[in-house]
This record gives structure tokens, sequence and C-alpha cells, in this order.
């Protein structure tokens, strides 16, 4: 989505203090029901002129002030109040503390209704599978969290660069910098958070291989995890920045070859440390013949033709490359 489309909301409100605001409808409201008695002991004494107010006042502040009442809202640290009045956007409530805003604003927070309507469709299924009655113990909170928050989808089967199938999950830390985008710019931000990290990890993934090459210069999703995981954190954001949402973190938590190449992958992997550890082991064997006749002809210990040269190289071979050890054999006469 173009950032050029999207409306900038963030309007920080500045509210009264909700302490003062019910004492004040408190009073208010005793002083009502004060006027209401008052008039019902008097009304024989004194005209109905000058009762008529007093009731008026006690009835009228019996239905006014517990509408007022309803402007009193409270937050806890790290989190948020996103308001409407009558359809439009009101502003955001900051916390902590106790305030009083406009009573005719509503607090909207469409995750915390979806995870209600979740939790009832759950229950109700659980309900009509065991012939019970149906509870729901969800509480549908209005507020928006700002805390850090730890996002942890199922593993994916995703195709590598090299087209083989990949077992892989990631975990995100992610908060809420905006709530008002969060409300207003998706339907679910949850949810949009949770599809946005599966298609950017489908993207990342399919540009690595699962491991690097024979020739070691080629990055990899094993050998390459920072590097992986910082690509992974930046294309997330680009896509979540319109739900103002920031993301902190992105790793890898698990990967591994899928089910059905696992074996004949482990084969590869197996027999490409052995075809290495052969190769260093011959590399040493060769160094240390060739250091061994130098050292017989520098020293002048005995001077070989090139057939017991080539004999003595094959026998040290045997002996260095060799996976078991070998029996030497003496020989007590001449070596012609």
């Amino acid at each position: 989505m173009n950032e050029n489309n999207v409306k900038e909301y963030s309007v920080e409100l500045k509210p009264k203090s909700g302490m003062a605001m019910l004492i004040l409808l408190i009073f208010a409201e005793l002083a009502a029901i004060a006027g209401f008695v008052l008039s019902a002991v008097f009304i024989e004494r004194h005209t109905a002129l000058l009762i008529a107010p007093m009731i008026i006042f006690g009835v009228v502040g019996f239905l006014v002030i517990p509408i007022l009442m309803c402007g009193l809202r409270s937050l806890r640290p790290n989190e948020a109040y996103v308001l409407t009045l009558f359809g439009e956007y009101y502003g955001t409530l900051y916390g902590p503390g106790f305030f009083y805003v406009n009573p005719f604003s509503t607090a909207i927070n469409p995750a915390a209704e979806k995870v209600l309507e979740r939790a009832a469709v759950a229950a109700a299924t659980e309900a009509t599978s065991k012939g019970t009655t149906a509870t729901v113990n969800v509480s549908s909170s209005k507020r928006i969290s700002l805390k850090e928050i730890t996002l942890n989808n199922d593993k994916q089967k995703i195709n590598d660069q090299l087209g083989n199938p990949v077992m892989i999950g990631t975990v995100v830390i992610w908060h809420v910098v905006d709530p008002a985008k969060a409300v207003f710019n998706v339907d679910n931000y949850v949810d949009f958070l949770s599809t946005q990290c599966d298609a950017a990890l489908r993207n990342i993934v399919r540009e690595y291989p699962y491991d690097e090459s024979d020739e070691g210069d080629e990055k990899s999703l094993r050998g390459s995890s920072l590097e992986v995981a910082q690509r992974l954190k930046d294309e997330i954001q680009c896509r979540v920045s319109v739900a103002g949402i920031e993301i902190i973190e992105a790793r890898i938590t698990h990967l591994a070859y899928a089910t059905e190449i696992a074996a004949a992958m482990l084969q590869r992997q197996q027999a490409s440390a052995i075809i290495a550890a052969r190769k260093l082991i011959v590399d040493g064997a060769v160094g240390m013949v060739e250091m061994a006749l130098e050292r017989l002809e520098e020293n002048k210990v005995v001077e070989l033709d090139d057939e017991r040269k080539a004999q003595m190289v094959s026998n040290l071979l045997v002996v260095l490359c060799g996976n078991d050890s070998t029996q030497p054999v003496i020989n007590t006469g001449s070596i012609y």
C-alpha cells in the first residue's frame, strides 16, 4: 500500500483529570438526590413554583450524571485508547492514569473483537460436540497494547532457491507505535502482521539455498542466518508500516529439510563430509612423504633409485591414508 494514500492519524488527546471529575460528579449526584428529597419533604409547605425547580434538578441529575460518568477512563502503562465520536476519529488517549474524556466517545479495537468472536465460535463448537451450553470467558478489552509482543507463527514448508522443500519457523518481536493506524488502516492488525510475516518469509527463503555450495562462497539459510534475519526484519517492516507497527527483531527458530527429502540430504551431507576429510588426509600424507624423501636425501641416509622411491611412496601412502592400522613386515635381508 502506498504510504502517501494513507491518512495520518495520531491525534494525542489532552484529557482532564478523571479523579477531579469523579469527585465533582459524585457531589452533583448527591446534590440531585438531596434536592429531590427536599422537594418531597417541603412539597406541602411551599408553592409549586419553588418546588418544581428542585424536582427538575433531581430528575435531570439522575438521568444526566450517569451518562457523564461514561467519560471516565483508566489506562495502565503501555496502553492506549483509540476514540471515535459519532463515527469520526476523536483522538488517541495514552496512559497511564485516570482521565475524563467526552462521554459520547467510543473506544474501538477490532483485534479484541476478533479474538472474542473466535473464542465464541470455538466455545460453541466444543459445546456442540459435548452437548453442553457454550460459555466464553474472554474479555473484549478496548485498550490497545503498546508492549513488545512475540509472534511465533507455525512452521512452514517452503522451497529454497534450489527447489528443495524446507521446514522453517520464525519468531517476530513487535509492538504498536501508532494505535490509530493499527485500528483504522487494517481490519485486524494482529492477523495482518501474521499474514505479512508468512509472505515475507516465503520471499526471503526463495532467494537462498538451504546450505552453501562446495565452493563455500555462496550465502545460504544455514550459513548466513544473521543476514537472512536482517532481511526478514526489513521485509516485514516495509509491509506492516501501514498498520503502525514496528518490528523490533525477527529471527529463524527452526530450519530443517522437509521429511520427504531429509534422509537423502543427510546422506549427501555425510558424503560431502567424508570426501572433505579424505581430501585433507591425502594432502597431509603427500606432504609427509615429500618431507621424508627430502630428509633422506639431505642427510644421505640411503640412496634410493626411482623404483625404490616409488615403492616407499606407495607404502607410506598406504600407512598414512588407511582406515585401519597396518601390520609392518620387517625385511631382514637386503633391500635389493
